[in-house]
């Protein structure tokens, strides 16, 4: 998309359906990732089963901002796999490119927490 499509300024009733989008997406999110951490309890070892959880928090909560309205964000894993399908590839990479950038950080925790599980059952 290029500058001129973005739109800076949306009404109130827009905002409103924005706000109530994250509201409810937050909320599915924290039941399912509930839900997958019930099913995922049963495997053995605490880092694979912490590194299951980083990655579901990676794929479904990462955001990117959107190109056609300033300042609005998107889950970057529906706004990749949409770019992807109506063959805008930069885009698509930008959606990506965060949900990759947000994979790196999520190592980074996933190891400082192994360290932390490490010390604290000695």
């Amino acid at each position: 998309m290029t500058d001129s499509l973005a739109i800076s300024t949306l009404d109130a009733d827009s905002q409103t359906a924005y706000a109530l989008f994250w509201a409810i997406y937050a909320a599915g999110f924290a039941l399912f990732y509930w839900a997958m951490s019930k099913l995922i309890r049963w495997v053995p070892l605490y880092g694979l089963r912490t590194l299951l959880k980083a990655a579901l928090i990676v794929l479904i909560a990462t955001p990117v901002q959107s190109a056609t309205v300033d300042g609005w964000w998107v889950p970057a894993w529906l706004y990749g796999g949409y770019e992807t399908f109506l063959g805008d590839p930069s885009e698509a990479a930008r959606a990506f490119f965060n949900m990759g950038a947000a994979a790196m950080i999520m190592i980074l925790v996933w190891i400082l927490d192994l360290v932390r599980y490490r010390f604290t059952r000695r």
